[in-house]
């Protein structure tokens, strides 16, 4: 925690005094905290305390009240009709009773050092990761996608069941987040648009879903982040674009197939591995190609429904990397119940995604010839062992980029502190 004060119920604790204040001053009105909201996040959870400070009780109408309820405790001891007969005081010290004042100043004296220990973070010093106890605050400097969605309240529970995280996307909020966000696409040349400073203890991740080949300017931003959440596995916040889940339930469904290959293809370029593949494979079968680059785009809602008419589908990425697996084996392929023929990173790195019997590596074969045959020459006997997978998993495809950045809350008493990237270029493209 850096610079806030602890919740009331936490310093009530602390005082027991304090239990006693009124509601003016455990929750403080808007009129006397210079017009800024009690609560923006919702009730009275620790992350409102913690994005919006409360003022301090030790403010001369916080001791006002403080003298009030004190009095009022006194008081309860006084005898009152019909009331039963109170035991004899304890003899009082030669000194007397103490006065109203040192109890509220020893009041105030408990309080402080109470704040004080919510200043001080040992685990900081060690280098150990802290023991967070208040929601984690994720500040999304630019959203990665055109369009921004709703982020309002406690969104990260509500739709994925990850507790303790809350994300914003105003900047005004950058001294009270942990961590931000910083998506590469979203990133302008130059630290323009970066915040001039960055207060201590706060973490910076470098986002990106594109392999390096689709990533550009890297190489001015050395020294700048203390971790990476992208694609491969060995990011300090691992995001795939799909995984399989365990299914108990699932069983396995094959569609009725209409036709032997097809691709979805938007950025066509005779340069690509996978452009040089299609033309030499085009040559001993036919594909179905679908999208912008054949200008038969398909909606949203039609791509699942005209690749599962295709018994095999060219699950090619455009551009080869390790753990650079896309929705192009995810989505158009596993979910529409197709069989992958992939071109990507070698097979023994997608057999750390999914089953070694679930795919087709275009390099399991001498020639595109031999891989053309093999393809039209299966029987259904053999097809059908291409499935098995579905009796145990699911596949689950990550499209919610609310969902990812969430994740970091999940990672984030196991990342490590005070690291810096020193050089990001060489990292990625390693």
């Amino acid at each position: 925690m850096r610079g806030w004060h602890c919740c009331p119920h936490i310093l009530a604790a602390a005082c027991p005094a304090r239990a006693q204040l009124p509601a003016a001053c455990a929750q403080p009105d808007p009129r006397t905290s210079g017009g800024m909201p009690t609560c923006v996040l919702g009730g009275d959870q620790p992350a409102c305390n913690k994005l919006y400070p409360q003022p301090s009780c030790d403010s001369e109408a916080g001791k006002d009240a403080l003298d009030s309820s004190v009095s009022s405790v006194t008081r309860e001891g006084d005898s009152q009709p019909g009331s039963m007969p109170r035991a004899s005081p304890l003899p009082r010290p030669p000194w007397g009773r103490p006065g109203v004042k040192a109890v509220v100043t020893a009041g105030v004296f408990v309080t402080t050092l109470w704040n004080l220990r919510c200043f001080l973070n040992p685990s900081e010093v060690s280098g150990e990761a802290p023991k967070h106890t208040e929601p984690l605050v994720v500040l999304v400097w630019d959203w990665p996608s055109k369009q921004v969605p709703n982020v309002s309240g406690d969104i990260c529970h509500e739709l994925y069941g990850i507790t303790g995280c809350w994300l914003t996307t105003e900047r005004q909020l950058l001294d009270q987040a942990d961590v931000v966000v910083f998506p590469h696409t979203r990133l302008q040349p130059g630290r323009n648009r970066l915040p001039k400073e960055r207060p201590p203890g706060q973490n910076w991740v470098w986002v990106s879903l594109e392999s390096p080949s689709n990533t550009k300017a890297l190489a001015g931003w050395n020294q700048t982040f203390n971790w990476v959440m992208t694609y491969r596995r060995d990011s300090d916040i691992f995001i795939p674009y799909g995984k399989l889940v365990p299914n108990r339930s699932a069983t396995v469904n094959i569609p009725t197939k209409t036709n032997l290959v097809s691709w979805v293809i938007s950025n066509y370029h005779r340069t690509q591995k996978r452009a040089e593949v299609y033309r030499n494979l085009s040559r001993y079968l036919h594909v179905n190609i679908y999208g912008k680059a054949n200008k038969k785009p398909l909606c949203k809602d039609c791509l699942l429904p005209t690749t599962s008419k295709s018994k095999f589908y060219l699950a090619f990425e455009n551009s080869i990397h390790q753990d650079y697996i896309t929705e192009k084996l995810w989505r158009n392929s596993l979910m529409a119940s197709t069989v992958p023929v992939v071109l990507g990173p070698p097979r023994a790195n997608y057999e750390q995604f999914i089953p070694a019997d679930s795919f087709i590596h275009v390099d399991d074969f001498g020639s595109l010839a031999e891989l053309a045959t093999f393809l039209k020459t299966m029987n259904s006997s053999r097809y059908r062992q291409f499935f098995a997978w579905q009796k145990r998993y699911s596949v689950k495809l990550y499209t919610d980029w609310r969902e990812r950045i969430c994740t970091i809350c999940t990672a984030y008493p196991s990342l490590p502190r005070g690291h810096v990237y020193p050089d990001l270029e060489s990292w990625f493209n390693t």
